[in-house]
């Protein structure tokens, strides 16, 4: 079961091509990241903890970090696009920019990794 790929596929364009799109580049910036289910979405997981999801929605598109703490810290980065404190909303005339969504998965990758470091005592 790959629960991203199997989404993709069931999508057409251009939403099919933004979620692509999404999961090629979280991919390169993370290629540790395994295709999974986080919170009951379709996600990529890093040391088994949720990366990344993107679902479309009425409006467009959600992004979700899995992290409200990433979101405010990329913050500048995402300048006018809207956002809630657990995700990032976009659509295909105002798409997400992106350096935003690479800060917001390497942000969010090494929160995990700090999770990690501090669940096994390291500082």
């Amino acid at each position: 079961m790959v629960p991203v790929t199997d989404l993709i596929a069931s999508l057409d364009d251009p939403a099919r091509a933004v979620l692509e799109g999404c999961r090629v580049r979280a991919l390169e910036l993370v290629p540790e990241s395994v295709e999974g289910v986080s919170y009951g979405m379709p996600a990529l997981l890093y040391r088994g903890k949720g990366l990344v999801a993107v679902a479309v929605t009425k409006a467009g598109y959600s992004l979700y970090p899995f992290s409200g703490q990433v979101i405010t810290a990329i913050a500048p980065e995402l300048g006018d696009i809207a956002r809630s404190k657990g995700a990032v909303q976009f659509t295909d005339a105002r798409p997400l920019p992106p350096a935003a969504f690479d800060a917001l998965v390497l942000a969010r990758r090494a929160e995990i990794d700090g999770q990690s470091s501090a669940s096994r005592g390291e500082t």
